[in-house]
């Protein structure tokens, strides 16, 4: 599937983000948010991506996929944990080569695959995965039930896949709704719930999960990190783009503390019922 012009923009801007990712004030910042030190670009924290292992019943047989993977949190993580196998998937090369020089520094190289390919075109045979996660991308993405039926190919009959997502709150007022789209990731709003995508790609719900007030908490920290990294930052942006970012951050809290924005956890697994 071709990338339209503002996914294949968002790409180019991921593959400096990544790189910017690695200085150590930035990883100074991650750890005090999320926990985790990889240069990650989701909201997920180290309590959740801890979640996942219990959520995708992951072992050291397990095969998981790991979708928007970047830097590769959390799947370089959960690789760690578990001794599964993992291929991280994304468009942002830097992001991959970053990933693979972490999985070496870990000692967890053998355990890792990376491609560089569109979650909508997942270049794997049919059944190929038992666990599929994906952080915070189908917000990020156009093609989003695209993705969904891509990962219900290639997933195993009896395999399961969790995923978070930021969705823009049903039954707003036009002014609202908007100001939602303006503080959500970039391809935020949708014609279709999510519920109603899973339906059509040929998934069921086992598990769905309301995680909005821990978005807030993280979102809280990201705003404090950065206010109280101020001075380490402008050696990284110049001071208008750091204080850019800094009303950027409060901005995008207050529209989720005022109900405008949720995140939500969704476990799904295949509907045996139907064909992939």
């Amino acid at each position: 599937m071709t990338c339209t012009p503002e996914e294949l923009a968002q790409r180019d801007r991921l593959e400096d983000s990544y790189v910017l990712a690695q200085s150590p004030t930035m990883l100074t910042i991650e750890r005090s948010v999320c926990g985790c030190d990889f240069g990650g670009t989701s909201w997920t924290t180290r309590t959740q991506a801890e979640q996942l292992i219990t959520q995708l019943d992951l072992n050291v047989r397990s095969q998981l996929l790991d979708l928007g993977a970047g830097s590769g949190w959390p799947g370089l993580y959960l690789a760690q944990q578990t001794g599964c196998q993992v291929t991280l998937v994304d468009l942002p090369v830097s992001g991959l080569q970053i990933a693979e020089k972490r999985a070496r520094q870990d000692g967890i190289a053998g355990q890792l695959t990376t491609v560089n390919v569109s979650a909508t075109d997942l270049p794997f045979p049919s059944n190929s995965f038992n666990a599929i996660s994906h952080s915070d991308l189908l917000c990020c993405l156009v093609e989003k039930q695209s993705v969904l039926s891509s990962c219900r190919r290639v997933i195993n009959p009896l395999g399961c896949m969790a995923f978070t997502v930021i969705s823009v709150v049903p039954d707003l007022s036009d002014t609202q709704r908007l100001h939602a789209v303006e503080n959500g990731p970039e391809f935020v709003e949708s014609a279709t719930s999510y519920q109603d995508m899973l339906d059509a790609t040929g998934w069921l719900v086992t598990s769905r999960q309301d995680v909005t007030a821990a978005f807030c908490e993280t979102m809280q920290r990201q705003l404090d990190a950065d206010i109280a990294h101020r001075e380490s930052l402008e050696t990284l942006l110049d001071s208008d783009a750091v204080e850019e970012r800094i009303l950027m951050w409060q901005s995008k809290l207050n529209a989720v503390q005022d109900g405008l924005l949720r995140r939500e956890v969704f476990v799904v697994r295949p509907d045996r019922a139907r064909s992939g």
